[in-house]
């Protein structure tokens, strides 16, 4: 892993967090994976892919921890060190997230109601659309580097974020909807289902409350320069 490491730094010095970044989205796109097994009632393979959502987040850990141990401290660095490693931090915290949710999945035999089905449906894509926004600027940093974090490129990147923001909004909003057909279906599910279900939600949203983070911090390193 080491040389992997030091090879991608070699061809750029964003190449590493890209690289966590596609090991971070396979966690991510599992999700919708996930709630399409419990949606039919397939516990089974609901928990077979909560365990191989459980198995990439190991390896975006362990992929972080390698450029964590292993930035070269020569390395000339177009961004502040601190900067990167924040950036990379936002993206592990992502893979967490995701984690957490397929985690909570397994708890219990889980019931998708009818009652709030469509805007659960609803709610897991925009925060799978608002994580890929900011998957997209992570994308974006070797062009910036290329023109030196300015020009159409920067303007570019500033757009991206400001829609990765308004999916985020998109999602609070959603999920305001979410909230209130649960409660309405209070009656018609377990108090420990119920419970359950609000872990989920927050777990969730902390995808898309996380993609925001990052792609904001992506931007105040553009207005550093």
């Amino acid at each position: 892993m080491l040389g992997t490491i030091l090879n991608l730094f070699g061809r750029s010095p964003f190449a590493p967090l890209q690289s966590h970044m596609e090991k971070v989205s396979n966690c991510v796109h599992l999700i919708e994976s996930l709630f399409k097994e419990i949606e039919k009632k397939d516990y089974e393979a609901a928990e077979k892919i909560a365990e191989k959502i459980s198995e990439n987040e190991h390896q975006a850990d362990m992929t972080k921890n390698d450029i964590r141990n292993h930035l070269p401290k020569s390395l000339y660095l177009p961004i502040d060190r601190s900067h990167l490693l924040e950036i990379l931090n936002l993206q592990d915290n992502i893979a967490d997230a995701a984690e957490d949710a397929a985690v909570l999945t397994t708890l219990k035999p889980l019931e998708i109601l009818p009652e709030f089905q469509n805007e659960f449906n609803e709610f897991l894509e925009k925060n799978i659309k608002t994580f890929d926004g900011a998957r997209l600027i992570i994308k974006e940093m070797h062009e910036l580097l290329e023109s030196s974090f300015g020009g159409i490129e920067a303007e570019k990147v500033r757009a991206m974020v400001d829609d990765v923001a308004f999916k985020e909004h998109e999602v609070d909003l959603i999920q305001r909807k979410l909230l209130k057909k649960t409660y309405l279906a209070e009656e018609n599910i377990s108090h420990s289902s119920f419970y359950l279900w609000q872990k989920i939600f927050e777990s969730l949203a902390a995808i898309s409350n996380l993609s925001e983070n990052l792609a904001n911090r992506v931007r105040m390193t553009l207005e550093l320069k």
